[in-house]
């Protein structure tokens, strides 16, 4: 069950470089696409928007959309193209969503969600489709709105949703402060989970660290989403296989998830790809260690001039500070 752990759908955030840098860290832990439109999937430039590299996979396609036929259309894109999932997504507050009548608006209109996600479902054949949601919208109850949402769209097909905590303020707040000052109510999606057992869960909204997605694991939720802790410190990400999936250590340090990526970074530049469109995702990695500050700054300054390369990742790493190997203290005894 990959959606045990994921990373969320973030605009501007999780394209397929970030999403390749992340991979170096969690083999296991599910990916997501940034948010696609049905009309720059069913008219755009399909190959520059919805290109992955295989070892990104487990990894899902979130569509943003609201008419069943193209949300239809699209999903059938995205199976053929070998996403392991298709996301609707119900959650995203921005005003050019809002303008479009999807994301966190549809949220008003269940009924409609759930004829979206009939249409998918019937197009992804064996391919999941999933919902991510708010726990309302406005001056909604989310005690009352979110149980009816989940039970309307569950009876279209869909068995998993990825819920964020809070509510969404569709005017008087910016998405940025949406993802902050509506207050979180994770009891709500832990009540939910006792009310729909047969539904998988994840929940989203506030979560930093394995910490406390394996607090949500062990009340009982089926996965927890991290979203913008594991852009800014993607090192945690290093501990998710062993930690949250069981699989043996060891844990991938961000030393050798950087190094990992030269291969990467000297094949794209091959192809063209600017230094800085890759490392913009790989400046928190080493977040809290130091010389991290002096790693950030050489890439930020440095990465997009015209020549550099994997040279620039391998000068800036010099700076940082090696993690003090663990002393056995029995040999320190002998």
């Amino acid at each position: 069950m990959p959606w045990r752990l994921s990373v969320a759908p973030m605009m501007d955030w999780t394209d397929r470089h970030c999403r390749y840098f992340h991979r170096r860290f969690t083999r296991r832990t599910l990916l997501y696409t940034e948010m696609v439109t049905t009309g720059a999937v069913l008219r755009g430039d399909r190959a520059r928007l919805l290109a992955f590299h295989p070892d990104e996979r487990p990894l899902a396609l979130q569509l943003g959309g609201a008419d069943p036929g193209e949300l239809a259309a699209a999903a059938r894109v995205g199976r053929e193209m070998g996403f392991d999932e298709i996301n609707l997504n119900v959650g995203c507050p921005s005003d050019r969503v809002q303008s479009g009548c999807f994301g966190a608006a549809l949220m008003r209109t269940p009924g409609l969600v759930a004829e979206c996600a009939a249409a998918m479902i019937a197009a992804a054949g064996p391919v999941p489709v999933t919902v991510k949601c708010r726990i309302g919208v406005d001056e909604q109850d989310p005690a009352a709105v979110l149980p009816a949402f989940l039970a309307t769209v569950a009876g279209a097909g869909v068995r998993r949703f990825a819920v964020h905590a809070r509510k969404a303020w569709l005017e008087g707040l910016s998405p940025k402060e949406n993802r902050e000052i509506p207050p979180l109510d994770h009891a709500l999606v832990v009540r939910m989970k006792a009310r729909f057992p047969d539904l998988a869960l994840v929940v989203n909204g506030g979560i930093a660290s394995l910490d406390k997605a394996e607090g949500f694991l062990a009340r009982g939720l089926d996965g927890a989403m991290i979203g913008r802790a594991a852009y800014h410190a993607p090192a945690l990400l290093g501990a998710a296989d062993r930690r949250i999936f069981g699989a043996p250590g060891p844990d991938v340090t961000a030393e050798a998830a950087v190094t990992a990526m030269l291969p990467y970074i000297e094949a794209e530049r091959s192809r063209g790809t600017p230094l800085n469109a890759i490392t913009r995702h790989m400046l928190g990695a080493f977040q809290g260690r130091p010389g991290a500050r002096a790693w950030r700054r050489q890439l930020s300054e440095e990465a997009h001039r015209p020549g550099a390369g994997p040279e620039l990742v391998r000068a800036a790493l010099a700076a940082i500070v090696p993690r003090p190997e663990p002393v056995d203290p029995l040999r320190r005894a002998g």
